[in-house]
């Protein structure tokens, strides 16, 4: 924890002795604390300030300001919270015909409210070999799919996907959501993908892949912004 950095929010007896302990952490101005797993632990103990509407905090780990609204904290100054980004810029390869993890195309995030929406937005490269279809992308909060289509007899469902038309370059598909994932807990974000038959699908490379000026490496990246009630 930093110097500022409390465990609890003392309130003092009438006639109570103010030691030089006291009254640093009357000094220290807005209570600082490491999470909110600390936050909520220093309100409404024994020798604890009762926690009411109006009450400020700041939290080490988001570097965020907080207020308590008389029901849960929110987070003061403004409705964008915070933004975690990630760009995968290597390469990766999979022959699977069902729904797998893109390696390294997957963020968390920690909601600061349970009313907070997070709003996703993916960007992913690939192709696929000629044996294949369809190459499909799903997005993904923890281990349910998110902004996918409806269930429809035998067709997949899926965020986007790409047809077989080009092995000398790669295409780029993107995606944006706003999620409602009611939670303050830690939040992973990713994108899936599966072939349509066997073969084998690549991610920020063309199918040849030929070491040439003309065949081309790109990129792929996940970015979540939690927007405030």
């Amino acid at each position: 924890m930093g110097a500022n950095a409390s465990t609890a929010v003392p309130v003092y007896a009438s006639g109570q002795v103010l030691d030089a302990a006291r009254l640093n952490l009357t000094n220290a101005g807005i209570p600082v604390f490491s999470g909110t797993a600390t936050r909520d632990a220093a309100f409404g103990g024994s020798g604890e300030k009762v926690l009411a509407e109006g009450q400020f905090v700041y939290l080490e780990d988001t570097d965020a300001l907080q207020y308590y609204s008389g029901t849960s904290f929110l987070t003061a100054g403004g409705k964008l919270a915070q933004v975690v980004s990630t760009s995968k810029t290597d390469t990766f390869t999979s022959s699977s015909t069902s729904f797998t993890d893109i390696t390294g195309l997957s963020v968390s995030i920690t909601p600061t409210s349970a009313t907070s929406k997070i709003f996703v937005i993916a960007q992913v490269s690939g192709s696929m070999d000629t044996s294949v279809a369809s190459l499909f992308f799903r997005m993904m909060r923890d281990s349910t799919a998110i902004n996918i289509g409806d269930a429809a007899v035998t067709r997949t469902r899926a965020t986007f996907g790409f047809s077989n038309t080009i092995q000398a370059e790669s295409v780029v598909g993107n995606a944006s959501f706003l999620d409602s994932p009611a939670t303050t807990s830690a939040t992973t974000y990713k994108m899936q993908g599966m072939n349509t038959a066997a073969g084998t699908f690549y991610i920020n490379r063309s199918k040849l892949d030929s070491d040439i000026p003309s065949i081309s490496r790109t990129s792929s990246s996940i970015t979540v912004m939690e927007i405030l009630a």
